[in-house]
């Protein structure tokens, strides 16, 4: 593999051997690259239908194609390029208080009752047409469930949440206005018996909420007008499609293997199976994984009113809006110099800039771009330019891992518990002054601010390469983990 440096931020892995294009990683010489992830970029590249793919500066191993991955096909549709939590995302919240207006840790404390943290977590339940309508309609479909006359029977616990929201203002704030109509038809009976009860519940990994201090504004008019201020208490919500996402995932993964053997189609290994848009398998996975989609925003949504609604009841003077939500799990048709091609971002956060987003609120600014450092660093709120179209208008969505998860904690698969990279004390320093939630004290140290990239780092490659520009800095002051 024939990796040569561009400038400062850029590298070129030039296309040899099986590639069929060149392929751009986006990182500075301080940025650990591991060759297993070039390795994976290099295989992407040889997808016979792959048109352009790059790597953001979080890049890092993943299933199949590297965590960090912008992709565009013509005609196909890679399930491992979104990955098994289809429309993991991020939201952020403003509030209008300043952070020591309240007490973040009561706050923390009354979220942890109402929204449940770790796997398998079970809280609100959707059936039925009610079901169906959310998977189909996302967001929209939500409100209108709400807007029914038996919405507050059936949802007494939910009906409070809707009176001071509606959904035109909503969606304004949320990526594709938090829905993609679709047909879900194509989604796995198994994938429904595991979701329809995961609605409002946060999931394990790195899923967090986070209250956060607003501790430098860099963009003052850009943050006046998205209600940014120096001191405020801004949330943070990471969270995907739970159960009904992975299941989808895995079973396409496991169906595209088969595809492209009946086919006898060429592709770099099992992890890097692929449909054809033009047949039923392609057009299946991709309804089914706006299903998940749907679900996601949907799940984050409900996060994001139960969040918002503990803050205005202990603190009433508060404001509490949605300023953005963006997936960063997800495949979708873009316009990509007038052609439409299915991007694919895996673990990669869309950065429109003005001129992308016409007819929205966003449009004489550019598209909020939400990037989490890790549960012990910085967190960073960036607005898209329009230069990132040379990275098909993405950026990273975090810090990007440099130690793995067993490394971290010292947990191997089985749970047997082994040494861990990251001592007890090293743990405790890097969280000071930080109020932890965690389901899972043995585990927690997976997501501990060592096992991940230095996120100023990271951003310095981002605004080097002129792809995105920062309107805030926030720092945690309590976290809540999965």
């Amino acid at each position: 593999m024939k990796l040569i440096r561009l400038d400062e931020y850029r590298l070129k892995l030039e296309r040899e051997g099986e590639m069929v294009t060149d392929a751009f990683i986006y990182a500075s010489e301080n940025i650990h690259l591991e060759t297993e992830a070039i390795r994976q970029l290099y295989n992407t590249a040889t997808v016979p239908d792959i048109r352009r793919v790059l790597c953001t500066p979080d890049i890092h191993i993943g299933f199949g194609v590297p965590i960090g991955t912008v992709a565009a096909f013509e005609n196909a549709v890679i399930p491992s390029a979104v990955g098994y939590d289809i429309n993991c995302g991020m939201s952020m919240l403003t509030t209008g208080l300043k952070y020591n207006e309240i007490s973040a840790e009561k706050i923390a404390h009354f979220i942890y009752n109402r929204i449940p943290l770790g796997e398998g977590k079970h809280n609100i339940s959707f059936e039925g047409e009610d079901l169906s309508r959310i998977l189909s309609f996302g967001v929209r479909g939500l409100y209108d469930i709400s807007s029914n006359r038996s919405f507050r029977k059936k949802y007494p616990d939910l009906s409070e949440l809707f009176e001071k929201s509606d959904y035109e203002t909503v969606a304004s704030h949320i990526e594709d206005n938090g829905s993609i109509q679709t047909d879900i038809n194509s989604v796995p009976k198994k994938a429904l018996e595991r979701g329809y009860n995961q609605f409002a519940t946060l999931g394990g990994g790195n899923h967090f909420i986070e209250l956060q201090r607003v501790i430098s504004v860099c963009d003052s008019l850009v943050a006046e007008r998205w209600g940014i201020f120096e001191d405020e208490l801004t949330v943070m919500i990471h969270s995907g499609s739970r159960g009904l996402g992975h299941e989808i995932g895995d079973y396409y993964m496991r169906s595209a293997v088969e595809y492209c053997r009946r086919k006898n189609l060429p592709f770099p290994n099992n992890n890097l199976a692929y449909f054809y848009t033009r047949d039923t398998e392609g057009q299946n996975y991709i309804k089914a994984m706006y299903a998940a989609a749907n679900f996601a925003f949907v799940n984050r949504h409900l996060i994001s009113l139960i969040t918002g609604d503990i803050i205005s009841k202990v603190c009433k003077k508060g404001r509490i809006n949605i300023l953005y939500d963006v997936p960063h799990n997800i495949a979708k048709y873009e316009s990509i110099s007038d052609e439409q091609l299915l991007v694919h971002r895996k673990g990669a956060t869309r950065a429109y800039p003005p001129s992308r987003m016409k007819r929205t609120v966003f449009e004489d600014l550019g598209q909020p771009v939400l990037i989490p450092g890790s549960m012990g660093t910085k967190s960073y709120l960036l607005v898209g330019t329009e230069k990132s179209a040379e990275t098909l208008f993405s950026v990273n969505h975090g810090a990007g891992r440099v130690m793995s998860r067993t490394a971290a904690s010292g947990i191997g698969r089985r749970g047997k518990q082994g040494s861990s990279l990251i001592s007890d004390e090293e743990f405790r320093k890097s969280m000071e002054g930080i109020f932890l939630i965690c389901e899972d004290r043995r585990t927690v140290k997976e997501e501990a601010p060592a096992a991940y990239k230095d996120i100023d780092e990271v951003i310095n490659v981002v605004v080097g390469a002129g792809i995105a520009r920062i309107v805030a800095v926030m720092k945690p002051i309590a976290v809540l983990k999965g």
